[in-house]
């Protein structure tokens, strides 16, 4: 078989923080922005890999989710416990200081961990853990 990531999604909650957060400080491109009433969806991913795409959208968009399940979507992406993705790098410790000078939120400064991948984490602007793997 022949399998290929093409989307994944990750909920966002300010449109322009995470444009700057996923534009401007990781250089992703944008390939999309569609607006829907005060909702928006926003296609990013690495210019180089115009097949592989995140899809920034509004959490608990989907009209068949009920008010407590919003409520608590929104309380586990305030702990940075709802959503995740893990990206690759060769370099690491220029990903971190990158992030961490533009201000994002560090959660693990690089590490090697005891399976094997050295790694470090943030959060996006809305609270989505963003784990980076050094690629060796």
């Amino acid at each position: 078989m022949d399998i290929t990531i093409h989307w994944t999604f990750l909920p966002h909650t300010d449109p322009e923080a995470s444009l700057a957060f996923y534009r401007d400080t990781l250089g992703f491109k944008v390939r999309n922005d569609v607006g829907y009433g005060d909702m928006r969806w926003i296609t990013v991913g690495p210019a180089d890999q115009p097949g592989t795409a995140i899809v920034l959208e509004p959490p608990a968009a989907d009209p068949g989710i009920t008010e407590d399940e919003r409520r608590t979507i929104t309380g586990m992406m305030g702990k940075g416990t709802y959503a995740r993705i893990t990206l690759a790098t060769p370099d690491l410790d220029g990903v971190f200081e990158r992030l961490e000078a533009s201000g994002a939120e560090v959660v693990q400064e690089p590490a090697e961990q005891p399976y094997g991948i050295r790694d470090c984490a943030f959060r996006d602007p809305a609270g989505n853990t963003i784990r980076f793997n050094e690629v060796r």
